[in-house]
């Protein structure tokens, strides 16, 4: 079978040749014969109830210095794509929404969409660990400033953050005697506005912030611990954080395992976990990150597994 695989993504002349999961998915991609056809978010529109898009073929190398080559553009009908990857950053803003209307749409018409957009729109990475409070820590979401002064006199120290922010951006902890308590807060929730997710702080982050991939609810074996850089408590790579792999624990499994259900029930099919000590702290759906990084460390090739469970689906 022929594979016709569409890529939604983020300029590809301007990702980081070295990290970029999403060029290492094309590779293997390639490498199986598909045809990937290219788009942009804005290149995505809808006539006549019908979801089209301004699509280049894109053909993809290992190569630092010209890593892909896009023909001119052509106008497709989306539903004539076998498979689309949906691999947009964040932020998760109104225009991501409605990219996933128009995807969503293309998957009401036969094209098998990754990550289920409906799923992408109704799961917060950061508020979607709430469903599973018994493998979090103690987390308040609010943007009232006197429930969360409350949290943090309760829990004496706390890691604040905005719920659709990615890459460490605007990430603070707080002590219960930082006198910038509640100007953080104040900046944070935009004057009580917004709400944001208020957690414990988890000391064991300077042992790793893990981040762990599912394909189809179901774990690799390797985690990466996104190590702070000294001076921080932010381990994400973008932060300046180290990346080294480690073998899943037993309380990583268990958490996996209790979270895979869900995510193979909302057809969540490429997730990155976060995991600080036995905490789960995050579910990332939009684009996760790390494969490059595990495959390098472990000789894996995780997008070899991820697609062969795609060719499974279609």
């Amino acid at each position: 079978m022929s594979i016709r695989l569409g890529v939604v993504m983020d300029p590809i002349q301007s990702i980081h040749y070295q990290k970029d999961s999403t060029l290492a998915m094309l590779w293997e991609a390639q490498a199986r014969d598909w045809s990937i056809y290219y788009f942009e978010q804005q290149d995505l529109f809808v006539r006549d109830g019908k979801a089209f898009g301004n699509a280049r073929l894109l053909k993809v190398f290992k190569n630092p210095e010209k890593w892909y080559e896009l023909s001119h553009p052509e106008c497709i009908e989306l539903s004539t794509l076998n498979v689309i990857l949906m691999r947009k950053d964040p932020p998760f803003n109104l225009e991501y929404i409605y990219t996933t209307y128009i995807l969503q749409l293309a998957a009401r018409l036969g094209t098998n969409v990754f990550n289920n957009p409906e799923s992408l729109r109704n799961t917060n990475e950061k508020f979607a660990t709430v469903y599973f409070p018994e493998l979090c820590p103690p987390t308040l979401i609010a943007s009232d400033i006197l429930l969360l002064k409350s949290f943090l006199k309760e829990k004496k120290e706390i890691v604040c953050k905005p719920l659709n922010a990615m890459g460490g951006a605007s990430i603070f902890r707080i002590h219960e005697s930082d006198m910038n308590a509640s100007v953080i807060f104040e900046t944070l929730t935009n004057q009580g506005t917004n709400s944001i997710v208020a957690q414990s702080f988890i000391p064991e982050v300077f042992l790793g912030d893990k981040r762990i991939l599912l394909i189809d609810g179901e774990p690799v074996p390797y985690a990466l611990a996104r190590i702070p850089a000294s001076g921080e408590f932010r381990g994400n790579l973008a932060a300046g954080g180290k990346g080294v792999a480690q073998t899943l624990t037993e309380k990583d499994m268990a958490i996996c395992k209790a979270i895979g259900p869900t995510l193979r029930e909302k057809e969540l099919l490429f997730v990155g976990i976060d995991v600080i000590g036995n905490y789960l702290t995050e579910i990332n759906v939009t684009s996760p990150t790390c494969l490059r990084e595990l495959d390098d460390q472990c000789h894996l090739n995780i997008s070899q597994l991820l697609l062969d469970v795609i060719e499974r689906k279609i």
